[in-house]
């Protein structure tokens, strides 16, 4: 959704991209706005990377519920913090499509063509260097772990290893929806 603001450069875009680009989390009314942006008209939808603040989390319930749509369950991918460091400090972005890659998984380096869209040039995004890192995990202890703890509170939350991988994490999502939609 924010790649897609920024991308248009919607006024929001650009607000969210200050935040980010220094490796902070933006205030919850800007994430907010985002996301009902995206949400309204929906009645089914997925999020990933939302919400980071249990204020977040509250003020999302709320409008979640004066709109009528149920929240199902929460997916919280967990994994260890030596292995984020790994993963995002080696993860490319193409500058003309926005397809995400890691250079140890794809085997490609910063500067490469996107094998995506064949026009666009690998980069590392500004808020992937080992010091917007080291404060966005600082940020994450601090504001969206209780998130978990607030949806676990709730019965809603499902851990998932990520571990293992994207592959295999679409898949255990993928099969775990698939169950709950059969037993509905």
């Amino acid at each position: 959704m924010l790649r897609d603001e920024k991308a248009k450069d919607s006024d929001v875009g650009r607000e969210a991209d200050s935040w980010t680009s220094q490796g902070r989390l933006f205030p919850d009314e800007l994430a907010l706005r985002v996301v009902w942006k995206w949400i309204d008209g929906r009645k089914r939808f997925i999020l990933d990377g939302f919400p980071r603040t249990v204020g977040q989390a509250e003020a999302f319930d709320a409008g979640l519920e004066e709109r009528d749509l149920p929240l199902d369950r929460v997916y919280f991918l967990d994994l260890p913090e030596d292995t984020i460091r790994e993963r995002m400090s080696s993860r490319l972005t193409c500058s003309s499509c926005g397809a995400v890659f890691n250079e140890k998984f794809h085997n490609l380096s910063s500067g490469a063509t996107c094998p995506t869209c064949a026009k666009g040039e690998l980069t590392r995004r500004n808020d992937d260097t080992l010091a917007a890192l080291d404060n966005r995990l600082a940020q994450y202890r601090e504001h969206t772990l209780p998130v978990a703890d607030h949806y676990r509170s709730r019965g809603l939350l499902h851990m998932i290893d990520a571990a293992p991988g994207r592959d295999a994490v679409f898949h255990t999502l993928y099969l775990d929806i698939k169950e709950e939609e059969a037993a509905k």
